[in-house]
């Protein structure tokens, strides 16, 4: 291995991901940053904000971890356990096999949806958009065999139908057209098929138990870590095994980086100087495949060691409570690629600043990191406070920052 490549495979886990965002956020207290200001001060404010929205939802504050598994629940109707109830998988881990399918395909085509687009519930006629109507759509095609290559097994997502789907599959799925636009869909259809003709390149990973399939994760984790994993290796998995399927952005000594951008301000003195990881769909997905694992009898333990989601919520909450400003507010008013220096720079901030809220959530309810891990808050939450302020601000609950995205990162 390369010293590169060493230097690439730091980068591929929660703690690189935290580390930066913090070394970004001590530059930015010290006025150092070349797009935001941090005003600390209002973090109090955005702690109390994030409190009631916690206690609105979760009264008792039993709040359950952050992960896809809450959007396939519809105005308390839990649709994955009904469909669950019905399914004859013949153990736990055939289920948890089912389960990650599920949860990989379906964080997969999670990110932004865009403000227009909404999907008619055939259960209730409702239309719902953005991350609800996404996962109660990609439920929807995942019950029906949309994913599967066995007609007598619909329940399952298979790597040859996965390298097979088109965007067209994907706009019926999602009900998309010319009247109900839904941004990234050529990206999140072509990043379906990279991820099953990685799934089929990579049997000794995917295909241990069964067929070549994304739940076959599971029994690589299991076959690596037996009945016990910290959640931060769950990310490392994810991120080594399902890297080269993220379209060709950084790669550093042959290895690609993923959600993993550059900033200027971020110095070390290796090769990975001025790289910032964030690995956002990857730590929303590790999050998501804790409750399968715990179903099927393994112990997952440093749930916190994972970090915060760097995506338009939670960042928009501290830019919105002015915790975060920008230093040319002009900027406001103009789309900015994701690959920018400024959203780079918001996304790292917001990783670094979801823990120093959590400390101070933590501290006006007399609970610690054991009692109310960073996933419980998320989901409490920072990201429901997030939209909430967004609506409170802005016709339809945009974000303050628009960020011009493939479908692949938010």
């Amino acid at each position: 291995m390369t010293s590169d490549t060493a230097a690439a495979f730091s980068l591929l886990n929660a703690d690189a991901v935290r580390s930066r965002a913090h070394l970004l956020l001590a530059l930015g207290l010290e006025g150092r940053l070349p797009h935001f200001q941090v005003e600390m001060k209002k973090l109090d404010a955005v702690a109390d904000r994030v409190i009631a929205v916690t206690r609105t939802a979760y009264p008792t504050l039993d709040v359950p971890f952050h992960s896809r598994w809450r959007h396939f629940v519809y105005k308390g109707d839990d649709r994955f356990a009904a469909l669950a109830t019905k399914a004859a998988w013949p153990d736990t881990a055939a289920r948890a096999r089912a389960e990650f399918d599920l949860a990989i395909v379906s964080v997969f085509l999670d990110a932004g949806a865009g403000a227009h687009w909404r999907y008619a519930d055939p259960q209730t006629g409702e239309r719902i958009g953005r991350s609800e109507g996404l996962a109660l759509a990609s439920l929807d095609m995942f019950a029906a065999g949309v994913f599967s290559s066995d007609a007598k097994d619909p329940l399952r997502v298979d790597a040859t139908k996965l390298a097979q789907l088109s965007a067209e599959d994907l706009a019926r799925g999602f009900q998309a057209s010319a009247d109900n636009p839904l941004v990234g869909l050529d990206g999140r259809a072509a990043l379906l098929r990279r991820l099953g003709d990685l799934i089929a390149w990579k049997p000794d990973v995917f295909a241990k138990q069964d067929g070549a399939r994304p739940g076959g994760l599971f029994d690589h984790l299991t076959a690596t870590h037996g009945h016990a994993i910290a959640a931060p290796d769950i990310l490392v998995a994810l991120l080594r095994e399902l890297g080269p399927i993220w379209p060709s952005r950084l790669s550093l000594g042959g290895v690609p980086l993923g959600d993993c951008w550059k900033h200027r301000s971020l110095k070390t003195d290796d090769a990975t100087s001025g790289l910032v990881p964030l690995h956002k769909l990857s730590q929303w997905l590790s999050y998501s495949l804790i409750e399968p694992l715990q179903r099927a009898g393994v112990a997952v333990s440093n749930i916190d060691g994972l970090t915060g989601l760097a995506e338009y919520r939670n960042g928009g909450l501290f830019v919105d409570a002015s915790v975060l400003n920008l230093h040319d507010p002009l900027q406001i008013l103009q789309a900015h690629d994701v690959s920018s220096e400024m959203v780079v720079e918001w996304r790292s901030l917001t990783v670094a600043l979801l823990d120093r809220l959590a400390d101070v959530i933590r501290g006006r309810l007399g609970m610690n990191a054991e009692t109310l891990p960073l996933a419980r808050i998320l989901e409490g939450g920072t990201w429901a406070a997030g939209r909430a302020i967004a609506l409170e601000k802005r016709e339809g609950g945009t974000p303050p920052i628009t960020v011009i995205s493939d479908g692949t990162v938010f």
